[in-house]
C-alpha cells in the first residue's frame, strides 16, 4: 500500500516538475518523513529525483542549452566533495528541519533568494546546488533564477534545469552509496517511485504549455508551504 502511495505521490510530484520547472522534488521531500526512515529520506529521494529530472531532460533534450552543462558539473563536483565530508558530522534527526526552513525561506524571504542570485555563475550555482542537496534534498531553485534570467523560452528553461538537476541527483547517489547506504532494501518503494516519476515526466511535459503556469505555482507555493511547517513542527512532537 504504501509502495503504490508514493509511486502516485511521486507521478503528481513529478507532473508539477514538468509543467513549472520546480516545486516537484520539496514537495516530496517534504512528504516521505512520514513514509521513510530519516537515513533513508535523502538518498531514496535523490533516486527518485535523478529519475525524475533525467527523463524530464530526455523528454526535452531538444530544448536543452548544453552549453551551461560543463561549468555546472566542474562546481558539482567540488561541491558534492566538500559537502559530503561533513555529512558524517551532521544530526539525521535535524534533516527534516533543515528541509522545511530551506523551503520556507526559499519560497517567502526575498532577502534569503537575494542572497543566492548573488552566485550567478554556473559553476558556484553547480557547487552550491549539488552540495546542498545532499543536506536539505530539493535545490531546483538555485540554478531556476539563473536560467529564467538568461532563457526565456519556457521549455529550454524547464528542460536545462531538468538535466542540471540530474546531474546533482547522480552526484548525490554515488555519494550516498560510498557511505554505504543500501538502495536495494527500499527496492520495492523505489521501484513505484521511480515508475511514477518516468510517468509523471511524460504527463507533464504534454501539459506543459496547456496549464497557465502562474495560477498553477500561486497554488503550489500554498502547498509547499503547508508542508513545509508540518515537517518543522513534526521535528518538535
Amino acid at each position: 500500500m504504501t509502495e503504490l502511495f508514493l509511486g502516485i505521490l511521486t507521478f503528481l510530484t513529478s507532473t508539477i516538475a514538468a509543467i513549472v520547472g520546480v516545486g516537484g522534488g520539496m514537495m516530496l521531500i517534504a512528504i516521505l518523513p512520514s513514509f521513510l526512515p530519516i537515513n533513508a529520506l535523502i538518498p531514496v529521494h535523490g533516486l527518485t529525483q535523478m529519475t525524475s529530472n533525467l527523463s524530464r531532460a530526455v523528454f526535452g533534450y531538444k530544448d536543452v542549452q548544453y552549453e551551461v552543462i560543463p561549468k555546472f558539473l566542474l562546481g558539482s563536483f567540488l561541491g558534492i566533495g566538500i559537502f559530503a565530508s561533513i555529512l558524517s558530522f551532521i544530526s539525521l534527526e535535524y534533516v527534516p528541519l533543515f528541509i522545511g526552513i530551506y523551503i520556507l525561506l526559499s519560497l517567502w524571504s526575498e532577502k534569503f533568494n537575494e542572497r543566492i542570485k548573488r552566485y550567478e555563475s554556473y559553476f558556484l550555482a553547480g557547487f552550491f546546488q549539488t552540495g546542498l542537496s545532499i543536506i536539505v534534498g530539493a535545490t531546483g531553485p538555485l540554478t531556476m533564477t539563473l536560467l529564467l534570467k538568461d532563457y526565456k523560452n519556457k521549455d529550454e528553461v524547464v528542460a536545462t534545469s531538468a538535466a542540471l538537476m540530474s546531474l546533482s541527483h547522480i552526484l548525490k547517489v554515488f555519494v550516498f552509496m560510498y557511505f554505504g547506504f543500501v538502495f536495494f532494501d527500499y527496492i520495492g518503494i523505489i521501484i513505484a517511485m521511480v515508475i511514477g516519476a518516468i510517468a509523471g515526466s511524460w504527463v507533464g511535459t504534454k501539459l506543459r504549455n496547456i496549464i497557465d503556469g502562474k495560477k498553477f505555482t500561486i497554488i503550489l507555493k500554498v502547498l509547499l508551504t503547508a508542508l513545509a511547517i508540518k515537517v518543522i513542527v513534526g521535528v518538535f512532537i
